[in-house]
């Protein structure tokens, strides 16, 4: 496990939060769960800029609406 620096940890904060901010009370659990494991995943391998962090986020903001959309 790759320890990961206060900067990468900041980056994946910021991006998870804006990631978030339009959705009701900033997006359920579940779904805050999902997009922080796809952004450790990421900075795991090196990938801790907030342009590389956003896109990964964003698409595992689609992935989980994808595959949640009528489900509830």
């Amino acid at each position: 496990m790759v320890e990961l620096t206060d900067r990468a940890k900041a980056n994946m904060e910021v991006v998870l939060e804006q990631t978030c901010r339009s959705l009701p009370h900033g997006g359920d659990h579940e779904l805050r769960v999902f997009i922080a494991q796809r952004l450790a995943d990421a900075a795991e391998v090196g990938r801790t800029s907030l342009g590389h962090l956003g896109i990964i986020a964003r698409k595992a903001f689609a992935d989980y609406k994808s595959s949640h959309t009528g489900a509830r």
